[in-house]
């Protein structure tokens, strides 16, 4: 499709002066499909790609693509981003620390802007008492060393995570991780001494005593439990009130590290600063990533300070951990979070679940759950090739989704979200699922003619 003298105008103007989408080529556009074929001769494929966006820019809530369309972002880089696409004050705050310092390894000196961000993230923790923090490059790397701190520091073996969890894709991670099978094909024997509870419902606490204590491993070995309070990549999904309160006091009976994974659930993203703050619930490891520096890559491990100076010098480290730009990014962030951010969320999201609770009311044979917390929502529907075609008929409409689960779809948008960027957002989204309810063929056809339909394993 040739572009029009108008559509060639509106690629040259600044985004801000652009509606929000503004397509201006076919979904997606020849450099696009271009840049697929040459992305495909050199990259490793094992990278699991939702759909075939290509992004150069991005501003606030819009994403613009190598042809020049402009999409809505309600997908934050899997919610990553969480101040939105290029705001001033982090793109400030990684500028001025540039021009001063890029990098200086905090494993082996004294990085002055490292322990500032200890400190702050110490300070926002959801513990009380003295804690201490260590910086990583990851969410992963964050699991990975909580899962060799907790064991070191207990001196036991064991460790539980839950069905459905998603920790990452290094050896341990993976280990831990119980969202699909297929992150396990091919790689075994994976890490041992890991087991995995059933998750969210108060009733599925008795398995740690049925089942585990009793038959597996006694609760005097085990070193911790690792929980997402909401999981992520296995289908947003909220537990019960009750459940995570009737967790940590198992923990606490026996002894036991409660291990919180707030990688894609802590930043603000669900209207507090952590997930886990809904339930009134303290642990005792706090892994934070994604969202806490905007899109630059930085992790925290937050643990109670008896348990982090269990460990000596040389117990673990990192080159890159805690690297200064992504702290000063990190600094920023935190400051936008509190700064109203949060409060955003918590006020977008409401507005986003009573517009996707219409939709599921017109088309209840195919929307079966909308669920969440602030802007961490996820609408599931009656099987799986149905959430993919709503992520594609999304796409193809401008709006930028990601499925996560068997069959759901994950809305992760930024905190900057306005109330008309969720509208036309919810709008978007209306029409996806209207169009797939009414003409699924199509819509798979499609897809399918962009290569775009495949077993979804996107992971985060």
């Amino acid at each position: 499709m040739a572009q029009s003298a108008s559509s060639l105008d509106r690629a040259s103007m600044p985004i801000a002066d652009r509606p929000l989408p503004d397509l201006i080529t076919e979904i997606p556009g020849p450099k696009a499909r271009e840049h697929v074929k040459f992305d495909e001769e050199w990259t490793s494929p094992s990278l699991p790609r939702a759909y075939p966006i290509v992004p150069v820019r991005g501003l606030g809530m819009a994403i613009e693509d190598i042809d020049g369309n402009l999409f809505l972002d309600f997908a934050a880089g899997i919610a990553v981003n969480s101040t939105g696409h290029g705001h001033p004050a982090v793109v400030g705050a990684i500028k001025e620390q540039a021009a001063d310092l890029i990098h200086y390894s905090a494993s082996d000196f004294y990085l002055p802007i490292y322990a500032q961000t200890a400190a702050a993230m110490a300070r926002i923790a959801p513990m009380s008492g003295k804690l201490r923090t260590y910086l990583g490059n990851s969410g992963a790397e964050a699991v990975e060393v909580a899962m060799k701190l907790a064991r070191h520091y207990t001196g036991r073996p064991y460790i539980v995570g839950f069905l459905g969890g998603f920790h990452g894709r290094t050896y341990g991670a993976v280990s831990l991780t119980a969202s699909k099978a297929k992150y396990h094909a091919g790689f075994n024997p994976l890490l041992p001494g890991i087991y995995h509870a059933p998750f969210g419902k108060v009733e599925d606490l008795k398995w740690f005593d049925d089942v585990l204590f009793n038959r597996l491993a006694p609760a005097n070995e085990v070193a911790a439990v690792v929980i997402e309070p909401i999981q992520g990549e296995g289908g947003y999904i909220v537990p019960e009130d009750g459940f995570l309160q009737g967790l940590r006091e198992l923990c606490t009976k026996h002894g036991i590290l409660l291990v919180v994974d707030e990688i894609q659930s802590g930043a603000g993203r669900t209207g507090k600063m952590w997930a886990i703050d809904h339930w009134d619930v303290e642990p005792d490891i706090l892994l934070a990533a994604k969202g806490i520096a905007s899109g630059m890559p930085l992790s925290a491990m937050v643990a109670r300070a008896e348990i982090m100076e269990h460990w000596g010098i040389g117990a673990h480290g990192s080159t890159y951990g805690g690297n200064p730009v992504a702290c000063a990014a990190a600094l920023a962030t935190i400051e936008l979070l509190e700064g109203g951010l949060i409060d955003n969320a918590a006020v977008r999201g409401e507005q986003a679940m009573a517009g996707l609770r219409t939709i599921m009311g017109r088309f209840p044979k195919s929307v079966l759950d909308v669920r969440g917390k602030g802007l961490m929502i996820g609408i599931e529907f009656a099987d799986p090739k149905l959430a993919e075609e709503v992520q594609w008929a999304c796409f193809q409409r401008g709006l930028l989704v990601l499925e996560c689960g068997k069959q759901t779809v994950r809305l992760c948008p930024p905190l900057v979200a306005s109330a008309s960027d969720i509208d036309t957002g919810i709008r978007i989204f209306g029409e996806a699922v209207e169009a797939v309810a009414t003409h699924p063929s199509e819509i798979a056809r499609q897809a399918a003619a962009a290569g775009a339909m495949h077993e979804g394993e996107v992971a985060g």
